[in-house]
């Protein structure tokens, strides 16, 4: 049951009003996380953004959007990822699986419309040789 006192509140409060701001940081953050979800995506980022990762992973942090550019517009955003797939796996149907999950998350979770998802794999990681009883590099993958 309604109270006078929560319609004077409601009427005081009007929906739809402000600015609402996304950052491209933001967006980026979003997409990345999107991006490391597919398989054969092993890791994202070029060389030098790769090597700062694994020092931030190595003390327990971690930089979703390494690797993701965004561009925020008024109702559009356009992302860049670079990244490096794993072999085996045919590097289209990488690229095409990583645009869809980016679009379906930015539009779902952001709000904005995805114009382009644009997509370099720069690398291709091969995994060592399994050792007689331990793991091989793409187990690691299972295990994150």
């Amino acid at each position: 049951m309604e109270t006078g006192m929560e319609h004077e509140l409601a009427e005081e409060q009007p929906a739809g009003t402000g600015r609402t701001v996304i950052s491209d940081s933001a967006v980026a953050k979003v997409a990345g996380i999107a991006a490391k979800t597919v398989a054969g995506v092993y890791s994202l980022g070029s060389g030098p953004s790769r090597a700062l990762g694994a020092i931030r992973d190595a003390v327990g942090s971690s930089d979703h959007a390494a690797g993701v550019r965004a561009e925020v517009g008024e109702t559009q955003v356009a992302v860049d990822i670079n990244l490096v797939a794993v072999y085996g796996y045919p590097l289209h149907d990488v690229a095409n699986q990583v645009r869809a999950a980016v679009y379906r998350a930015v539009e779902r979770l952001v709000g904005l419309q995805v114009i382009e998802v644009n997509i370099e794999i720069n690398d291709v990681y091969i995994a060592p040789p399994a050792k007689p009883g331990g793991k091989s590099g793409t187990e690691r993958e299972a295990l994150q």
